[in-house]
């Protein structure tokens, strides 16, 4: 129904900026709400970031905020992630995620439909 497909991950280092973008597919996200999450190894997926497609609310975990940018591109269907001042502690899996209907709360991953099969990003010191 929906395939979301992750892209712009690799290895940087500390203070290099990364985009990541997730190609939507399948159908209209105009009414979606969009995030992403990350996952690094021995820890649970955690939120970085979320917004309503069509506009409104945009919200950011607070290890993120300031340094990370969620935005879209309605022709290309597509959300990105701008990443700047990368940290070590960013090094993680990321995957993009979308809800069909409202959200309780952004950060829950639980919350979302669809997801896509993520992108490694790996920050070295």
């Amino acid at each position: 129904q929906v395939q979301l497909v992750e892209s712009g991950g690799g290895l940087v280092q500390a203070g290099d900026s990364l985009r990541l973008s997730c190609a939507a597919s399948g159908r209209t996200f105009s009414s979606y709400r969009m995030g992403w999450f990350r996952q690094a190894p021995g820890k649970e997926r955690g939120f970085v970031a979320a917004f309503r497609w069509s506009g409104g609310s945009t919200d950011y975990a607070d290890s993120v905020k300031g340094r990370f940018t969620i935005s879209r591109d309605n022709a290309k269907n597509t959300v990105y992630l701008q990443m700047n001042s990368l940290k070590p502690e960013d090094t993680a899996v990321y995957y993009c995620a979308a809800a069909a209907y409202r959200v309780a709360d952004w950060s829950k991953d639980y919350e979302y439909d669809f997801w896509g099969q993520g992108t490694q990003v790996t920050v070295s010191s």
